[in-house]
């Protein structure tokens, strides 16, 4: 992916999953894009902004189906099917991802079950990454929200991108961590 040549026909989306404006996650996840040939579409969308309704398992009743979505919950299973990459940009909440991006997450398991999305088999051929800024320098509390979404690729035979972590706690913070900073310029080469 370092050449323009060989990033054609890659859609990045960034799901922004903070309820912070540009908080240090966003900013980590900004600066890794930026990295990105200029032939590499990408696509941002501020999950706030665009709040899903409460998910609710009807997997067991009647014929397990669920109806197209609508609003909001449409604007993102779209966007979910046009990438090629997806990119959930979600700060450390409680050892896991934020509540917006778990209710995004949710909603998968209905899309599954769209009648003609064929959300899974679109799914097996993207890549899932995770950006996260955490306040500890140990970045072992974030295994639950890096195995969230690891394991939410392979559940979907999507492949993993991995996990690009730094360290932050007030606004603008992570500008000080130089090192994730520097893991940020080749974070979506690997």
């Amino acid at each position: 992916m370092d050449t323009a040549e060989g990033a054609t026909g890659r859609r990045f989306l960034f799901l922004l999953a903070s309820t912070r404006s540009e908080g240090n996650t966003e900013l980590l996840t900004r600066r890794a894009a930026e990295q990105l040939p200029a032939a590499v579409e990408q696509r941002w969308l501020r999950l706030s902004e665009l709040p899903l309704p409460p998910f609710t398992d009807i997997r067991h009743a009647g014929e397990g189906r669920y109806p197209q979505p609508e609003g909001h919950a449409r604007t993102l299973l779209e966007a979910t099917l046009w990438a090629t990459d997806l990119v959930i940009a979600s700060p450390l909440y409680w050892y896991s991802v934020s509540a917006d991006a778990k209710l995004y997450l949710d909603h998968w398991a209905s899309w599954m079950r769209v009648p003609g999305a064929q959300f899974k088999a679109g799914m097996a051929a993207k890549t899932l990454w995770g950006v996260t800024v955490l306040t500890t320098e140990d970045h072992a509390p974030a295994d639950p929200l890096v195995g969230t979404l690891r394991l939410s690729a392979e559940y979907l035979r999507m492949r993993w991108g991995g996990a690009l972590l730094g360290t932050a706690n007030k606004p603008g913070q992570i500008a000080e961590d130089l090192g994730a900073l520097e893991r940020a310029k080749t974070f979506f080469a690997s």
